[in-house]
C-alpha cells in the first residue's frame, strides 16, 4: 500500500436480497457495488458522485466498515479493516467518521446536544468529568456552535446547526478520516455554503482525508481534489477534479455535467436528456451497463464488460471508446460545450460565496 494512501479498496462488492424468503424461490439479488476499487490519499477531498440509486452511499458505508462486503476488503493505514474483529473494528471507530445526510434523524431526540457530543469520548474512553465537558465546549466553539447550546435539544435548532452538531459529535474523537454523505443536500442554498467552507476549513485545521457523497457536480467542482463517478454500482470515471470537468471522457459523466443549470434568468441553453430509465440494479445489462441509454453505443459496449483503465495523467475511464469519442468542445448535439461548463460553474462559485459572506 502506497504511504500517501489513507484508504484503499480492492474489487469491493456489495449484494442486497438473494435470501430465501418467497413461498416459491429467492428475493432479487440488487446489486448495489460491484467490483469497485479505488484509493484516497491523505489529506485530500475524494467525491463520490452519480444519480440516485447508483451506489454511491453504500460504498461510503463499505469504506467505513459500518456495512460488510459480499466480496473484496478495505485497507486502512495498511491494515485490511474488513479482516477485524469486531472488538478490533470498535477500536479504529475513532479514526473513522461519518457525517449523514438528515441531520435530524441521525441525532437522539432524547439527547442534549452535550450529551451528542459526548457519547462518542465515554464509548472510547477518552475523557470523562471535567475534561469531558471541556472538550465538549472546545469541539461545540471549533464548528461555530455556542458551549451553552450544550444544555439543550436537537429539535431546539434549525436545520444547519443540527448538521454542526452532527459535525461536532463526527470530530469529538480526532478522527483521520471523515465520509459526508451528502452532507448538505437537505439543506438551503446559503446554508449549504456555510457548511461545506465550515469543512474546507475544518479539513485544513485538523488535517482531516474527506470523502464527500454527492449528486452535485457544480457542488463537488468547488470542493473535491478527486472525483469518482459511479454508474449502477460501478466507477465509469475518475478523474482529478479539473481533469474530469475540463475533459470529461465518460459519456455518463459528459451528460452530468451539462444538466448543470445556468443560474441567469432568461438565458436558456441545450441540455442533454438520456433516453429510458436507469437498468434495475436487481438486473444490470450485460456489457457496459450504460449501453442501454449511450448516444454513441456499438456492438462492443453490448457485448463486453469495459474496465476501468489509465487513459493517462491519473484520469481513468471505463469505456471502450472513450479515445474515439469527439472532444466535448466540437459535439454537434447532446453535450454543452466546455466554455459554457466553464462560465456556468464559475457563476455557481461566485453565488455560493456571496450567500456565505451573506449568511449568519
Amino acid at each position: 500500500m502506497n504511504a500517501d494512501v489513507l484508504v484503499e479498496a480492492h474489487n469491493l462488492v456489495k449484494h442486497f436480497g438473494g435470501e430465501r424468503r418467497l413461498p416459491f424461490g429467492r428475493t432479487p439479488t440488487i446489486h448495489a457495488v460491484d467490483g469497485v476499487s479505488l484509493s484516497i490519499r491523505r489529506g485530500e477531498t475524494f467525491a463520490i458522485v452519480g444519480e440516485s440509486g447508483c451506489g454511491k452511499s453504500t460504498l461510503a458505508r463499505l469504506l467505513l466498515c459500518l456495512i460488510a462486503p459480499t466480496s473484496g476488503s478495505v485497507m486502512f493505514d495498511g491494515r485490511e479493516v474488513t479482516a477485524e474483529s469486531p472488538q478490533a473494528l470498535r477500536g479504529l471507530r475513532r479514526d473513522m467518521q461519518i457525517i449523514f445526510q438528515d441531520p435530524y434523524s441521525s441525532l437522539n431526540p432524547r439527547m442534549t446536544v452535550g450529551e451528542l457530543v459526548a457519547e462518542p469520548l465515554k464509548v472510547h474512553g477518552i475523557a470523562s468529568g471535567r475534561d469531558l465537558d471541556d472538550r465538549v465546549a472546545a469541539v461545540l466553539r471549533r464548528v461555530g456552535l455556542r458551549p451553552e447550546y450544550a444544555a439543550r435539544y436537537p429539535h431546539e435548532f434549525s436545520g444547519g446547526q443540527r448538521q454542526r452538531i452532527g459535525i461536532a459529535r463526527a470530530l469529538a474523537c480526532g478522527p483521520r478520516f471523515v465520509v459526508g454523505d451528502e452532507p448538505v443536500s437537505a439543506l438551503d442554498v446559503s446554508i449549504r455554503a456555510q457548511i461545506i467552507n465550515l469543512l474546507e476549513d475544518l479539513k485544513a485545521e485538523l488535517g482531516l482525508t474527506l470523502a464527500l457523497v454527492a449528486h452535485d457536480l457544480a457542488l463537488i467542482r468547488h470542493t473535491s481534489d478527486r472525483v469518482a463517478v459511479m454508474y449502477l454500482g460501478e466507477i465509469v470515471e475518475l478523474a482529478s477534479r479539473d481533469a474530469l470537468f475540463e475533459m470529461p471522457r465518460h459519456p455518463y459523466t459528459r451528460t452530468l455535467l451539462a444538466a448543470i443549470p445556468v443560474p441567469v434568468p432568461g438565458r436558456h441553453h441545450h441540455r442533454a436528456v438520456l433516453e429510458g430509465d436507469p437498468p434495475s440494479p436487481a438486473a444490470p445489462p450485460p456489457g457496459c451497463r450504460f449501453h442501454t441509454r449511450c448516444p454513441f453505443v456499438e456492438d462492443i459496449c453490448v457485448s463486453e464488460r469495459p474496465v476501468l483503465r489509465d487513459a493517462g495523467a491519473g484520469h481513468s475511464v471505463a469505456c471502450h471508446l472513450a479515445d474515439r469519442l469527439p472532444p466535448p468542445e466540437r459535439e454537434a448535439a447532446g453535450f454543452v460545450a466546455a466554455p459554457a461548463r466553464r462560465e456556468r460553474l464559475a457563476l455557481f462559485t461566485a453565488a455560493q460565496e456571496a450567500a456565505s459572506r451573506n449568511g449568519h
